[in-house]
């Protein structure tokens, strides 16, 4: 039985609305039993059954940010779409709030393609996603995972386990280092069960230290402002959980994507302090269906929202060469 969840009607995305797809709000579940929050765009006078994609991300964002973005933008190309919310953030159900898992994020992506493929208006066997940020990591696990997957797109990923293991640029990359820090989050699951209640780590820094590294400026510059900002979205306010991404640290997510036989787009900005996540994820891939999109001159967040920037009708040609 699904929970009953509280969903929001009226547009407040950080985007426009596009007049060219019907939008509506819709649930499904996952395999835990938590049930999920999401927006499904659909090609105005759409008819028949359609490919269809569903889309996460980034990490710590919420459907109306940048993942809406995406899937009305896949959506106005004549794709049925579906922006959700990860368990346990966002417009989402699950308990407590603001934890993330390997496990159970894959997971949201394969409880997605089965509601999809369930739908009397999407073929089943045309159904790919897009992971954004650190669900596109997770995207590549779920289509190691999931054979329905036809085809995947990552978008300015992350490897979530590595970045929690070995540190930013792997500057934390030592035993001794991993050690502290597990020592760190499991004095902080004792304060946490004592309290009753969990510590957030905070999100976005507000307002943010002049010298700070290029990096974090990004991230303010979309989660703090106009441009990105959401009252749901952990990003521009608490953040996660102290311990909410602890699992990551002894859960690869990536160990077997070179067995993806499915089609799959690494896209990245060049200048982004991340490439190095999608190179080194697109070195481990196998086949002569795939394929590594550097844009130039474009940094992390340009490809949460810049439409100047982000290559739709590539991502168009690539799905539709793909769900077949």
């Amino acid at each position: 039985m699904e929970e009953k969840l509280v969903l929001t009607q009226e547009w407040d995305k950080t985007f426009p609305k596009s007049e060219k797809v019907d939008h509506s709000k819709v649930t499904f579940h996952n395999r835990y039993g938590i049930t999920l929050a999401a927006d499904l765009y659909i090609p105005k006078a759409a008819a028949g059954r359609l490919p269809a994609i569903a889309v996460c991300g980034p990490f710590g964002a919420v459907k109306e940010q940048a993942a809406g973005l995406y899937a009305q933008s896949m959506a106005e190309h004549g794709f049925l779409t579906l922006a959700f919310d990860p368990s346990f953030t966002g417009e989402s159900g699950g308990t407590p709030r603001y934890m993330a898992s390997p496990d159970i994020n894959t997971e949201d992506f394969q409880a997605a393609v089965d509601f999809l493929s369930l739908r009397d208006d999407v073929d089943p066997e045309k159904i790919g996603i897009i992971g954004i940020c650190g669900w596109g990591g997770l995207a590549l696990n779920a289509a190691a995972l999931d054979t329905r997957i036809k085809a995947t797109v990552t978008s300015t990923m992350y490897d979530m386990s590595r970045v929690n293991s070995n540190g930013y640029f792997d500057a934390e990359d030592s035993e001794e280092a991993r050690y502290a820090k597990r020592r760190a989050l499991n004095a902080q699951r004792l304060i946490d069960y004592k309290s009753g209640e969990y510590a957030l780590g905070g999100g976005v820094a507000d307002p943010m230290p002049e010298d700070a590294p290029f990096y974090f400026q990004d991230y303010h510059s979309y989660y703090k402002t106009r441009r990105g900002y959401h009252p749901r979205s952990l990003n521009s306010n608490g953040g996660w959980n102290v311990v909410g991404c602890m699992s990551f640290f002894n859960q690869p997510i990536l160990a077997y994507a070179g067995e993806i036989r499915s089609a799959v787009l690494v896209m990245h900005g060049e200048k982004a302090h991340s490439c190095y996540f999608s190179r080194d994820a697109f070195a481990k891939l196998n086949g002569d269906n795939k394929e590594l999109l550097l844009i130039p001159d474009a940094v992390h967040t340009d490809l949460y929202d810049r439409m100047d920037i982000i290559p739709f009708d590539k991502l168009a040609d690539f799905f539709q060469k793909n769900l077949k």
